[in-house]
Parts: structure tokens; sequence; C-alpha cells
């Protein structure tokens, strides 16, 4: 573990949003003779744009240099992926902040070796996931590289207990935070969404909808009349949104502003499972992902048969808990790359959608080459290559091992089928 005795004298790239923890850290740690360089990822996040601004505010915080490293690009494709592999925690959470962290350290480390620096700094507490993800995501990115976590850290902790006394401290120092005593709650945010928690969110008997949205709106000031959507998928990637051509980045913002609109993936509410064992309340924002995801989930539905649904959706499920914990860089996650690339070489074309007061329901589809649904064979009329009459010997198959499972016991009626 790195602490701050460790420190004397180094220099830490501190992963800086120019928030509280942000300034708080930056001068503690400067104070303490440690030179402080701020980082801030430029991840499209809705709630700060100005970087210039967030410059200036670390360096009257201590911070002997700031870097802003533009990632749109890779928030962008690491959005796609998780689209792709339809890869939402515990079937809610598009992991908009998980797979956020793996883009900022991946950013990050590259920036880190070209100016000689050896420790990675963020301000993520010791109960949440963040700390495990800059963790696992730096050792494996750069395994000489140490990182410091000052809420891990008995000598931080010492000094503050908590938001009051961080407050203090910058109000002390005259430093230009920008936070109330009475924030409701922390967001944090990404080209692919927001991620509400902590403050009255942590009482059960705060509604979701207590949040106010910066994606969008509820459902109840959505828009009275449905809207429809095109979004085209060319092997995996969304290509055009509405008939315009779009890159991953453009796709994902068009889907945010019109997802948004209509209340689509606005105030998802989650009753989660951290990684480090405990249970946490979030309200999530991901209008963009919710609108794509929810249209390349209907393109899989032609695409993929009964035995290559099984398998995808268990990859689905062990990358979205790889992604959460922190593990997106690790073989495992690699092999399932690999493993769906045959899918995502056959997931072609233009689903529409029809967006209504937070949902997104299929309305169409069209030129999709690679589909194994066939009208004529699926019609319950006298059509197509189907003879009804064919499944005669089919069952007669399987009512061999039926009969004998009931023959042999093996058959228990639950309760509600036992008069």
């Amino acid at each position: 573990m790195t602490t701050l005795a460790d420190l004397k004298g180094q220099t830490v790239a501190f992963a800086a949003s120019g928030g509280l923890d942000s300034c708080t850290v930056t001068q503690w740690l400067t104070e303490n003779g440690v030179k402080v360089v701020c980082f801030t990822a430029d991840i499209a996040q809705p709630d700060e744009t100005d970087f210039g601004e967030i410059g200036r505010r670390m360096r009257a915080c201590g911070a002997a240099d700031y870097v802003a490293i533009p990632l749109h690009d890779m928030i962008a494709e690491s959005g796609v992926e998780v689209i792709q592999f339809q890869a939402r925690y515990e079937g809610a959470y598009w992991n908009t902040t998980g797979i956020g962290r793996h883009v900022i350290v991946a950013g990050m480390v590259p920036e880190m070796k070209k100016r000689g620096i050896k420790v990675l700094g963020h301000g993520a507490t010791g109960r949440g996931n963040d700390q495990v993800r800059f963790q696992l995501c730096t050792n494996m990115l750069a395994p000489d590289m140490a990182v410091y976590a000052p809420w891990r850290d008995q000598a931080f902790l010492s000094r503050f207990r908590g938001r009051t006394e961080m407050i203090d401290y910058c109000e002390k120092h005259k430093l230009p935070i920008k936070v109330s005593r009475g924030a409701p709650y922390s967001t944090d945010a990404n080209l692919l969404g927001l991620t509400h928690e902590a403050g009255k969110l942590e009482h059960l008997d705060t509604p979701p909808w207590f949040v106010t949205p910066g994606m969008g709106v509820l459902p109840k000031d959505a828009p009275a009349e449905p809207e429809t959507v095109t979004v085209r998928f060319e092997q995996g990637r969304p290509a055009a949104v509405n008939g315009k051509p779009t890159t991953a980045f453009q796709a994902i913002q068009l889907a945010n502003a019109i997802g948004g609109k209509h209340a689509v993936g606005i105030a998802t509410h989650l009753v989660e499972n951290r990684f480090v064992g405990i249970k946490s309340r979030g309200v999530y924002e991901a209008p963009g992902m919710e609108l794509l995801g929810t249209a390349y989930a209907y393109l899989l539905q032609l695409v993929l048969d009964r035995r290559g649904r099984e398998l995808f959706d268990q990859l689905s499920l062990y990358v979205a808990k790889q992604i959460y914990q922190g593990y997106g860089f690790d073989l495992g996650t690699h092999m399932a790359r690999k493993a769906i690339e045959p899918i995502t070489r056959l997931a072609t074309g233009t689903i529409r959608l029809k967006l209504y007061k937070g949902r997104a329901e299929f309305d169409a589809a069209a030129d999709v080459p690679h589909q194994l649904y066939s009208e004529s064979n699926a019609s319950m009329e006298a059509i197509g290559e189907f003879d009804h009459a064919d499944s005669e010997g089919f069952l007669r198959v399987l009512q061999v091992s039926a009969r004998a499972l009931a023959a042999n016991g093996q058959v228990v009626a639950p309760p509600w089928a036992v008069k």
C-alpha cells in the first residue's frame, strides 16, 4: 500500500475531476511536500465542459501542472463494446462509470509515461467499486506504477473524516470548490451516462424521481406524442441514426439527445451488489446506451440461433461483471471479446424503435441480411417450407425420454399442479 510517507519528494499524477475531492487532495498533498500533476480525462462528461476552468481551479489548489486528455473516441468505442455485449450489470446498469474508469486509466498511463511519473492517484473511497477499477486497471496496464488512494491512507483519514471536514478545509484555504454542504446526492458523468448515489438517495423512502435529470427529462415530462427513430448497424457498429451516417461518438451523442428527450434510460433504479461486498443504491441515466442497446438487442433476436443465444447470454453476464469489477483488460474479457466476433460480423441491419414516455419499443426491422427469421416458415398459414405434419416424427423422438422419466419416478409435479 502506498502512503503519504512513500510520496515525499515524488510526483503524483492525480485523476482530478475538479470537484471537492480533487481540490482537497491536491492542496493536502502539496502541503505535505508532494508534487501533484492533475490529469482530467475529457470523456465528454456533460457536467464539465470547460477544461481550462478545471485547470485554473486545480492550479489554485497547488497543482504543479494540469493535463486534459482528449478521450472522446475511446469512451465512445468502449460504449459500443458494452452495447455489443449487452453488458448491463445485474440486468439494469449499462456499466457507464465502470467502463469509464477503464478509459481514464487507459488514457492516463501513456501520458504519465511521457512525463516519467510513476504514481497514479485517485479520489475513490474505500467502500466503493471505483477504487478497485483504478487499482486493477493500473496494475494491468502499468504493473511498474504505484497507485495512491488517499481514502485508504491513515494520514489522510486522520485529517478528513468526510465531506464536512473537506469543505471546511477548502474554505479555510480559500480554494475554488463548487459544492454545497447540503448537496442531495453525488453524480459521476461521462458520454455514456450519469451515476447518481449517496446523500438522500441512501434512504429507501427517497424515490428515484427525486433526481433532477442531467441528460433528459422524467417520463411525466416527456412529449405526449411518440417518436420513431431508426438505427443502422454495420457489423455490430451503429453506422447511422435516422439515416444520417455517424461515427460511434456521434451515434451515442445523437442517441443521448433523442432518448433523453423521451425519458428513455432516465432514472433507472438499482440496489446493487458492490464488488466490496455491500449493497448500494444508484439512480442511473444512460439514454443513448438504452436506445442503441435496445435496438441492438432486437437485431440480435433476428440473427442468433438457440445455441448461439445461450452462449451469448452467458458471455453478456460474464463481461458485465468483469467491467463492473475492474477486469476489463484481463485474459477472460479478451477471450470473451474474441468469442463474440462472429456475432458482430453478422449484426447488420436497420431497426426502427418507437419512443414514448420512457419506453423504447420495437417498431420495424429492415435489411437484415443474416437474419434467421422467415415469415413463410413462421406462418400459421399453408405457405412456406415447414410442413406441420413433419413435427410428428420430431415429437415421437421427444416422447421417449419424457415417458422414461415418468416410468422411473423422476417426474415431480409442483404443488400448484396437484389437486
